[in-house]
């Protein structure tokens, strides 16, 4: 099992009270990538969540779990970035929570935009300022061109700002948040709603309704076909599927994205190798030590991305909801 997977299995064994003030210490893009678990944990078995909570005790009393403290992260930040990079870190840790401003790295990327848009481009650079980077560029793409430019410019020039001027921002943005939450506004459609609903229907079906979307919008169709097939659905694939996908994955993306993978799709996997070949992927899985979560991810992507190929040319079949291969 993935860490994700055994926190959510761990979160449930604890109780609700305690897994409560355990989430209040999480920030938000960590409770979004547990939260992509959370269904998958209402059909884990008493025996795996016995073994989940054996390996946390286990951890607990070799020490791997444990609170350092301030000091600790401090010379541990000084030595690998050292004094003044660690010193904005820490300021950054501890700083002063604002939670108009703080209530935005919940919301989805277009409302913001939207929201942000009418303001002046000094106050909406502070606002992109609070966010994490990734959420405050799609935010910046979203943005009209000539706005957004001026907007990047203020941002990069922007220093210190008052904390008056920030906690007036925070209440009016807390204000304006509370006023739409009274509209009653909700989000009941995108991409992953259609992705839900095509993967109940038949092949014909499908097809159709994707060939329609693609012609007014590819990106919108790429989106929906990731969020249609995930890497753990690779199973689903008949051995014939694997062998041809096997030969043109990539060698650098494979051991990479089986690291992040269930055992049934690395089982899948292996049975389908030479005996030689599996033992060196495993160990070159083994090799590689501790690795990024975003790199798993995009390996995994990637062979996706030659499995959708492959299917298209018809050279492997995905069998999908509700399907049988005859």
């Amino acid at each position: 099992m993935t860490g994700e997977q055994k926190s959510v299995i761990l979160l449930r064994a604890i109780g609700e009270d305690a897994a409560a003030q355990v989430m209040k210490q999480l920030d938000p893009k960590e409770i979004k990538k547990l939260g992509s678990f959370m269904q998958q944990a209402s059909h884990i078995s008493k025996e795996e969540e016995d073994q989940v909570i054996a390996d946390f005790k286990a951890m607990s009393a070799r020490g791997d779990v444990q609170f350092q403290g301030r000091e600790f992260i401090k010379n541990i930040l000084v030595k690998a970035l050292g004094v003044e990079q660690a010193a904005r870190i820490l300021d950054a840790m501890t700083r002063k929570s604002y939670p108009g401003l703080d209530a935005l790295r919940w919301m989805d990327v277009k409302t913001i935009a939207h929201m942000v848009k009418v303001e002046h481009p000094q106050t909406v650079a502070v606002i992109l300022a609070h966010l994490e980077s990734d959420q405050a560029g799609q935010v910046l793409a979203a943005l009209p061109e000539s706005f957004r430019d001026d907007v990047a410019l203020r941002l990069a020039t922007m220093g210190h700002v008052q904390p008056e001027i920030l906690q007036d921002l925070s209440d009016s943005l807390q204000e304006t948040l509370l006023a739409s939450k009274g509209l009653g506004v909700q989000n009941i459609g995108g991409a992953e709603v259609v992705a839900d609903i095509l993967v109940c229907m038949d092949k014909a079906s499908e097809s159709g309704i994707m060939a329609k979307i693609t012609e007014k919008s590819q990106p919108l169709a790429e989106a929906i076909r990731a969020l249609m097939f995930v890497f753990d659905d690779l199973v689903k694939v008949d051995d014939r599927g694997i062998q041809e996908l096997l030969k043109e994955v990539s060698k650098e993306d494979l051991p990479l994205a089986l690291r992040g993978a269930n055992p049934d799709v690395r089982d899948k996997f292996f049975k389908n190798m030479s005996s030689r070949a599996a033992e060196m992927l495993k160990d070159d899985m083994e090799s590689k030590g501790p690795v990024r979560v975003a790199d798993v991810e995009k390996a995994q992507q990637n062979i996706l991305k030659v499995c959708r190929k492959l299917e298209e040319e018809g050279r492997i079949v995905i069998v999908g909801a509700g399907e049988e291969l005859v």
